[in-house]
């Protein structure tokens, strides 16, 4: 009776002590998620902190604030990745090298040049509001609100951890995913041509300054 007790209570102790691990560990994994999350909000809120205080600069060249300003996102943007998902499954792993590598630096382009046209419209009057992050799996969103006098703008930060650093790969503006809206346009030439057509209107559209929506249309006739 009393071996029986015994045994019973070892395994009482063994139960606790696997229970007790697993809460440590789910307590463990919300601290690191939540310490990333800070993380990635600083990360974002110090980009475009230095951009802004970029646009303030008023004895600079239009040309030279661009240049500073890419210098400044560019590298917590993966354009490579962005550029990819923008075909998706469909038609990306169909594609050569050599096409991967001419659209994805023609799709670079586009989106630069869109984002440096955004910041033109910059007043200098508007206030950007941080939202509490958001962790969904192993991505953190960065919910923000772009203020202005008589405008309010919500725009929402996707990001994911590469090997190196949190990356951006989509940006949402009043809930419009700009990757969700390139597929969209590119589908629709894809779907009649091929991808030698889609990089022919890409570069044919490439010196033409970009349209104040969250991206630019392309003529699908």
């Amino acid at each position: 009776m009393r071996k029986e007790t015994t045994e019973n209570l070892k395994k009482e102790c063994v139960l606790k002590i696997i229970l007790y691990a697993i809460v440590f560990t789910l307590l463990l994994s919300q601290t690191v998620i939540a310490g990333d999350a800070t993380t990635v909000q600083e990360l974002i809120k110090c980009k475009l902190d230095a951009v802004t205080q970029v646009l303030q600069k008023k004895d600079l060249a239009q040309d030279t604030k661009n240049k500073e300003i890419l210098e400044i996102v560019m590298p917590i943007f993966d354009f490579s990745l962005m550029a990819k998902l923008t075909l998706g499954k469909k038609y990306w792993p169909g594609l050569s090298e050599e096409k991967k590598d001419r659209f994805t630096e023609l799709f670079v382009k586009r989106l630069k040049n869109s984002y440096l046209e955004k910041l033109t419209l910059y007043s200098g009057d508007e206030k950007i509001v941080f939202k509490d992050p958001v962790s969904i799996k192993k991505k953190i969103h960065i919910p923000t609100e772009l203020i202005s006098q008589d405008n309010k703008i919500s725009m929402l930060y996707k990001l994911y951890k590469s090997k190196n650093n949190w990356k951006i790969y989509d940006i949402e503006v009043e809930g419009v995913s700009i990757v969700q809206t390139y597929r969209s346009q590119f589908d629709q030439v894809l779907q009649s041509g091929s991808i030698d057509d889609l990089l022919l209107k890409l570069e044919q559209q490439e010196n033409k300054p970009p349209l104040s929506n969250s991206s630019e249309d392309l003529e699908t006739h």
